[in-house]
């Protein structure tokens, strides 16, 4: 019997285990260094409070992707008009969802509106951007003005050539509006000036996005609201609504993770891979596996291996052959973003929603240099059931940084003050109605695309040249991937074994070039 071994129990391992066991013979084994699966997907449980690290929306282009989903998580048979929400299934607009794709009780998938904003200069902003007079008085008659002279400039004189993510974001909303609304959120997330980026980011993340769509896109709804969920017609970042787990993200990996086991698969937590062990100079034959709390490590031999680990760490446990110089130096220079994020407790919140009603944002970018909090999610406005108490409120604001980073040496009560003081300094809350905090940290959550990723090729070739290994997710691939761009490179891999095929070129090609998504029926954005 051929087992596979796994490294990383998040959306890419867990996904390529499913397949694995539902359409080959092979075995999969799991380790992962977390106590919990899910990877950065996973929820964090606190007394009952649950905590979405990093904000996941649950959003594909891919109908192949939202049909997995619904296997796992069927859709609440409570939400509402199911013949309209669903309709990416069917051409016509109106159906009867089938019964197997409805689920009750706690393993279910909610419909949840999307809404988030960007607060700069005391003021908070629809995001996407919309033209109208809120918008316009936040600003100022003047300031928007200049707004759009620049982005006429703009589009006149564009950069050439666009090599840097500020030429990227200048060619498309002009300088005024990167600077006021894109700039500094950008660079707290990644610790670099906009210039020190490559444009290749800004394609990737940010792709067919400009003033025009949003604008388009705003009249278009004023007669006509895309309320599907694929929302096929419409720009990623413009999304209106999206799936998510009652209990979280992490709910979706822990369901799946069962079905794993259950058809056996193996899966061991607190378990770290010390050593790659290599036979040749085309094969890899299996991992030297450290528990991390009992000190006992395996060796765990495979007919085939999936990495998730970051790539820096992967080239740094090679054994058994030679890597070449190029290839450790490339991979030692890769360079990676550390997160952090506070979950806070309170009685009430300061702000009120649009239009003086509930607060419903599910978060809010923070474009100001006053503070180092760059998001807050509202945990509750993800799903209700997400806060223990449903009079309360549980938020999470979130830092970027690294590990050198005096941020992330603070002990946890020092961040906790630092968050809550800038919170009440932004207008969220006020510090006396604070009840309890939590600080998380995640290493490596963001592969980041400055260091030497310019030369990431030379890496990419070395690791493809090993018939057996496929690199999938985001830290295997170095690449900012979302959950569903993950789930399809692990999908791509598995495919590949099931085809003989040895190059790698298709997994690579997931969530690069537009036309391929449209035509493979690969995904935008899922997180």
């Amino acid at each position: 019997m051929k087992t596979a071994i796994i490294i990383g129990a998040g959306p890419a391992g867990l996904t390529a285990a499913y397949e694995l066991l539902t359409r080959t013979d092979i075995i999969p084994i799991i380790i992962d260094m977390e106590e919990a699966v899910g990877g950065l997907s996973r929820t964090i449980n606190y007394k009952g409070n649950r905590m979405d690290i990093g904000g996941h929306r649950f959003f594909s282009k891919s109908e192949k992707i939202i049909n997995w989903w619904l296997h796992f998580l069927p859709l609440e048979s409570d939400s509402a008009d199911h013949s309209i929400r669903i309709q990416y299934q069917h051409k016509t607009a109106a159906f009867d969802l089938d019964e197997d794709l409805l689920g009750k009780g706690d393993k279910v998938m909610m419909i949840r509106s999307r809404r988030s904003r960007i607060y700069y200069r005391k003021h908070f902003f629809d995001y996407p951007l919309t033209l109208n007079a809120r918008t316009i008085q936040n600003l100022g008659i003047m300031k928007s003005l200049g707004i759009g002279a620049s982005y006429c400039r703009a589009k006149l004189f564009p950069v050439r050539p666009e090599s840097s993510l500020e030429d990227f974001f200048h060619n498309r909303f002009g300088r005024k509006l990167y600077e006021t609304f894109f700039r500094d959120y950008t660079e707290k997330v990644w610790g670099v000036p906009c210039e020190r980026i490559p444009a290749s980011w800004g394609h990737q993340r940010v792709k067919d996005l400009n003033i025009t769509k949003m604008i388009s896109h705003a009249v278009r709804n004023l007669f006509r609201s895309d309320t599907s969920i694929r929302q096929k017609s419409t720009s990623t970042s413009l999304i209106e609504q999206f799936l998510y787990p009652k209990l979280g993200p992490g709910q979706m990996w822990e369901t799946v993770a069962e079905e794993v086991r259950r058809l056996g698969g193996k899966i061991y937590l607190n378990t770290s891979a010390e050593g790659i062990e290599i036979d040749g100079a085309n094969r890899v034959v299996g991992v030297r596996a450290l528990h991390t709390v009992s000190g006992n490590t395996m060796n765990l031999a495979g007919d085939y291996v999936f990495s998730t680990m970051p790539v820096k760490q992967l080239v740094q446990k090679m054994n058994g052959a030679p890597v070449p110089d190029e290839v450790k130096e490339v991979a030692a220079g890769l360079e990676y973003r550390d997160f952090l994020i506070v979950g806070i407790l309170v009685t009430e919140l300061k702000v009120a929603g649009q239009d003086k009603g509930p607060w419903n944002d599910n978060w809010i970018y923070i474009q100001d240099k006053l503070v180092r909090a760059g998001r807050v999610q509202f945990f509750n406005n993800w799903s209700p059931f997400m806060v223990n108490d449903a009079s309360r409120f549980w938020l999470g604001v979130e830092y970027f940084c690294s590990e050198e980073d005096a941020l992330w040496a603070m002990d946890d009560e020092a961040i906790k003050k630092m968050a809550i003081g800038e919170m009440e300094l932004i207008g969220i809350l006020d510090a006396s109605a604070v009840l309890d905090a939590l600080v998380v940290k995640v290493k490596k959550a963001y592969p980041s695309y400055y260091g030497s990723y310019d030369r990431f090729e030379v890496v990419q070739q070395f690791l493809d040249g090993f018939e057996n290994l496929f690199m999938v997710g985001r830290n295997g691939m170095h690449r900012y991937n979302n959950s569903d761009h993950s789930m399809l490179t692990a999908m791509a891999a598995v495919e590949n074994i099931l085809k003989g095929r040895s190059d790698k070129l298709n997994i690579w090609e997931i969530n690069t070039e537009i036309e391929y998504l449209e035509e493979s029926g690969t995904g935008k954005e899922a997180d």
